[in-house]
């Protein structure tokens, strides 16, 4: 089969794409014909060695897919060869990665992909999809009025965190930068855009929401802890999902007065039965076109190490190369 893959961490230029031997299921897993896939930092940070990992070798890169399928072991309920599929958990903690023309799956991390929904979008709201969910539902319980501001909207999380929050009755504030940026979140849904670059950000924010923001989303590889407590209500709750070498302040007196919370979380230490029951809500919400995932460009697997470089250009290079997820089709 053809597959982009490493034999080595490193930069993006390490992937290679060629031929590799077909997978072979084992217990409780399904093989998967991949139709799409998608990019996520994590991803990018396990190829380089960032994220340290244990990686089979040759490592097939990536986490998200979308796909048929083609077989299941004798111990599987519930899938049967034909159906369609998406789900993310690839690519970490040993597992092989994604973006192949064939994927051996546990099939604890499939769920069924709604008629009408395509591969590629399907793929594109995998992990971010489960992030937002999770974050939302899971740890900030976030109800119905409540008001929450994503400081930095526009991004793989951050536009799915909008759309999600709106789906649970929240009111969204949304920061981003770019015009551009500021007018893709306005159209997923937010009440109120903030450009966090501008002299009066947080005086647009206070402006918004009075009594200060009941959930604080912060998606920024290094977050001004300072700020977003200062912002937040009393019994607001911060939720913290990047910037894994981030060593911010953190504004002690404020947020324990306040009778704060804060929670940070990592998408893939979940269980597989907390992500399964977020994966039935995002099938239903996209089913239902209450939920998309913005989709920046369409590449095929070859274009893998060029995708890795794009996606790091955004992520670390906040270089604003991307308004939206980088799909591949092998």
């Amino acid at each position: 089969m053809r597959a982009a893959f490493i034999d080595r961490t490193g930069p993006p230029e390490v992937i290679r794409c060629g031929a590799l031997p077909e997978p072979v299921i084992g217990p409780g897993q399904a093989l998967v014909r991949v139709r799409a896939c998608a990019v996520n930092p994590i991803d990018t940070y396990v190829r380089s060695g960032a994220v340290a990992m244990p990686l089979p070798s040759p490592f097939v890169v990536g986490c998200d897919l979308a796909g048929e399928v083609v077989a299941v072991a004798d111990d599987v309920a519930g899938l049967r060869p034909g159906t369609r599929v998406w789900g993310s958990n690839q690519g970490l903690l040993g597992r092989q990665g994604t973006f192949s023309e064939w994927a051996a799956v546990d099939a604890r991390w499939l769920v069924p992909t709604p008629d009408g929904v395509p591969d590629r979008e399907a793929a594109a709201v995998a992990l971010v999809g489960i992030t937002a969910h999770l974050g939302l539902v899971t740890h900030a319980a976030l109800r119905a009025g409540e008001t929450l501001l994503v400081n930095g909207a526009s991004g793989g999380v951050g536009s799915t965190v909008v759309q999600m929050a709106k789906i649970l009755g929240a009111r969204v504030i949304g920061t981003a930068g770019a015009s551009a940026k500021r007018d893709l979140v306005r159209g997923l849904g937010a009440d109120e855009v903030v450009d966090y670059r501008a002299a009066d950000a947080d005086a647009r924010i206070r402006a918004a929401a009075p009594g200060g923001v009941d959930v604080w989303w912060e998606t920024q590889r290094e977050p001004d802890l300072a700020r977003a407590v200062d912002l937040l209500a009393p019994g607001g709750r911060l939720v913290l999902m990047a910037g894994r070498e981030a060593r911010p302040l953190f504004p002690l007196g404020p947020f324990y007065v306040k009778g704060c919370r804060a929670v940070g979380f990592a998408m893939f230490n979940a269980a597989s039965t907390v992500q399964y029951a977020a994966g039935l809500d995002i099938a239903r919400w996209l089913a239902a076109g209450r939920l998309r995932a913005p989709i920046d460009r369409v590449l095929p697997l070859e274009a893998t190490a060029e995708a890795h470089a794009l996606q790091e250009a955004a992520t670390i290079g906040r270089q604003g190369v991307l308004t939206g997820k980088i799909v591949i089709e092998p």
